[in-house]
């Protein structure tokens, strides 16, 4: 028999972070009347039914945008039994997921199935799945309706998503930062890879998912900064010591590198520049 689940007798209304699949978005529920710490399971009532959760962030108030009002209050804590439904949940996607897979094959879909997600208690079964293009795939869901009798959704994903669900190793030696931390996508473009100076070699720039690097995106802001109060490279300026040519820019240093009328290079900090420069 579970013991009772402590009780927060302060009612306090702490705010706790839940996620329910390991790279998925963070959701916020109210904590009372239970004492939860980080790490905790526990069981919410959402939008599909119940579903078990791990705490991964707990808080005093809400995030910037987010109204108590809208937030739900944590069902309970989980028990051994609801942590058991998980452990045959797990068991029964990766017997889906190879059911699913000699479909696809029957069928000759051109498709890939990425991972499958069941709820936990098993009123939906969702297949996550990359394809070239739009697939006519309700023969196969007809098989998965009566193999496993509950509602199935087939949900087509990015590859971005895939990466994100199955993780990988980048170009900098770490796990890629969709799997690690990123929650949502932001656009990348090539002018975030010509603002920062890089070389505009796809193998040197794209990510495991064949996408621009997200982290293209990180210091984008800081780079846009920088680059508003920077003089033209390549063009002639008049200053106080003489005609100099800028040639190149270092936002490290925040300084600019320039050629002067006798052909040697000087390396000058941006908040000296303007001064310098004859108006």
């Amino acid at each position: 028999m579970n013991p009772t689940p402590p009780v927060d007798s302060t009612n306090s209304k702490k705010i706790v972070g839940i996620k329910f699949r390991e790279s998925g978005p963070v959701y916020y529920f109210l904590a009372s009347p239970f004492v939860i710490n980080e790490g905790d399971k526990v069981i919410v009532k959402t939008e599909e039914g119940l579903g078990l959760g791990t705490v991964v962030i707990t808080r005093d108030s809400l995030p910037e945008g987010f109204k108590e009002e809208d937030l739900k209050s944590v069902f309970r804590l989980a028990n051994e039994e609801d942590l058991k439904i998980v452990a045959e949940n797990k068991v029964l996607a990766k017997e889906a997921f190879a059911f699913c897979k000699k479909c696809i094959e029957k069928h000759d879909l051109p498709m890939k199935l990425v991972d499958v997600e069941v709820y936990f208690d098993r009123s939906k079964m969702i297949f996550y799945f990359t394809a070239p293009m739009r697939i006519d795939f309700r023969e196969l869901v007809k098989d998965l309706v009566r193999q496993y009798r509950t509602r199935i959704e087939l949900r087509q994903i990015g590859v971005r998503h895939e990466t994100q669900m199955l993780g990988g190793v980048g170009n900098c030696g770490q796990v890629c930062c969709c799997r690690r931390f990123l929650r949502k996508f932001e656009p990348v473009t090539i002018k975030m890879a010509k603002d920062q100076n890089l070389f505009l070699n796809p193998a040197k720039i794209s990510g495991v998912c064949g996408r621009l690097l997200c982290c293209l995106a990180f210091e984008q802001d800081h780079y846009a900064e920088f680059q508003k109060k920077l003089p033209k490279m390549g063009k002639r300026y008049q200053t106080d010591q003489g005609m100099l040519r800028v040639i190149r820019a270092n936002i490290f240093r925040d300084t600019i590198t320039v050629l002067n009328e006798e052909g040697k290079e000087l390396e000058i900090k941006m908040k000296d520049w303007q001064a310098m420069v004859k108006k």
